[in-house]
């Protein structure tokens, strides 16, 4: 790696405010960061923390969220392939261009072969995560040109964290317009990493439920099988009968926690998501207060419908353990609620800020059945009153403060 250092070293004058390609200064800086540790460190005292920095606690999450992009791949292509076999189906590379690169490769369409399930559903979640990357990635060079600052990591996980919310099926063209609003709008247009108060990865896919519902929601959107329709649990319990209630799901709370069922490509597996959740407590990087405060305010709403229970919405009959299990709200709670941008920065206000979501989660879901999932408005909500939460504990410490003082 020393002739790449020394490489980088000789052109970066090039580079600088005097040389010629200063425009160009955010992609020579952004590839120095990504290969190497940056030069410059803090060096003040009054600044020292700890050995962390932002590119290390992005690297952490990316970490942490391994599991979710294995079964991610591993699940979509296990779920394409059973639809291929349930419907007799002789895939044709005309019809998909995957087809032709697994008839290509010989990989073949067997559920119960490892290889072949995580290459099939690679050839879903690949593309979008480049399209994410490369598409998002560009606004960011843009509009670190144009202000003349360094590109940081921060995109490095909304990169991730996007295309794992999608549906396999989604066409790339929207993937890319729905991660250039999240950045726009969701990030840069308040300043970019550090002074946004919405989730980017979150704005883009909201954007995308309002602007291309029919892509992103409904029974025919979570094979990457075409002709084949499935609903998820919360879908089928969404639209059952009052009579039928839980019987309406085919799935077993098994499958639910391990993720063996259809969805978004790397919101399924609650498992994959625990594994995610105690890498991110074990190094501090996520907040085990707000995982804490979302799971117990889902708990104790969820328990409240069920007892109040309903004569005409079937959403009232689901326990607070399938709330748990199902849709995105392990994914959403470990990884997006636990944004330390745009969720609540104080002790006590992360406690409130979580039960808000998750109260909010389960509001959502039950209460409106034409929307079942819930969690990505219950952290968007959230993100807009972490502010409020934080000025109303900060407050509150001031006012005790003061009254001990008085005392």
């Amino acid at each position: 790696m020393k002739p790449l250092r020394r490489l980088l070293d000789a052109v970066e004058p090039h580079f600088s405010k005097e040389g010629k390609l200063r425009m160009a200064y955010p992609l020579y800086e952004a590839l120095d960061t990504f290969l190497y540790t940056p030069g410059q460190v803090t060096s003040g005292p009054s600044h020292i923390r700890d050995g962390i920095d932002l590119k290390r606690m992005m690297s952490t999450v990316v970490v942490a969220l391994l599991p979710c992009i294995v079964m991610a791949m591993w699940n979509t292509g296990y779920q394409a392939n059973q639809a291929i076999a349930a419907l007799g189906l002789t895939p044709d590379g005309a019809a998909n261009w995957r087809y032709s690169v697994i008839n290509a490769m010989g990989i073949g369409y067997d559920s119960a072969d490892l290889v072949a399930n995580l290459l099939h559903g690679a050839l879903y979640f690949i593309p979008a995560y480049l399209v994410t990357n490369i598409v998002g990635g560009t606004w960011e060079v843009i509009f670190s040109t144009i202000r003349k600052h360094e590109v940081n990591e921060g995109f490095l996980v909304t990169g991730f964290l996007f295309p794992l919310t999608l549906p396999p099926s989604i066409p790339l063209w929207q993937v890319a317009v729905g991660i250039s609003f999240g950045v726009v709008i969701g990030k840069e247009v308040f300043g970019g990493t550090g002074r946004n108060f919405l989730n980017p990865a979150l704005t883009a896919r909201a954007f995308l439920y309002f602007a291309y519902p029919t892509a992103i929601v409904g029974d025919a959107v979570w094979t990457a099988c075409d002709g084949f329709s499935g609903a998820t649990p919360l879908g089928a319990l969404a639209t059952a009968d009052v009579a039928v209630g839980m019987g309406a799901v085919s799935e077993t709370l098994s499958q639910a926690f391990f993720g063996t069922m259809q969805g978004s490509m790397g919101e399924t597996s609650t498992l994959a998501c625990l594994i995610g959740a105690f890498i991110l407590i074990a190094t501090r990087i996520g907040s085990w207060r707000i995982m804490a405060g979302v799971v117990f305010g889902a708990i104790i709403f969820s328990i409240f419908l069920t007892s109040v229970g309903s004569e005409s919405n079937p959403m009232f009959a689901m326990p607070w353990y399938w709330h748990l299990s199902v849709g995105g709200f392990a994914f959403g709670t470990v990884f997006m609620a636990t944004d330390p941008v745009s969720a609540a920065m104080t002790e006590r206000g992360k406690w409130f800020y979580g039960a808000l979501i998750g109260a909010l989660t389960i509001l959502i879901r039950v209460i409106n059945p034409a929307y079942p999932e819930g969690i990505m408005l219950a952290i968007l909500f959230g993100n807009v009153f972490a502010p409020v939460i934080d000025y109303v504990v900060v407050q509150g410490n001031i006012k005790r403060r003061l009254g001990r003082n008085a005392d």
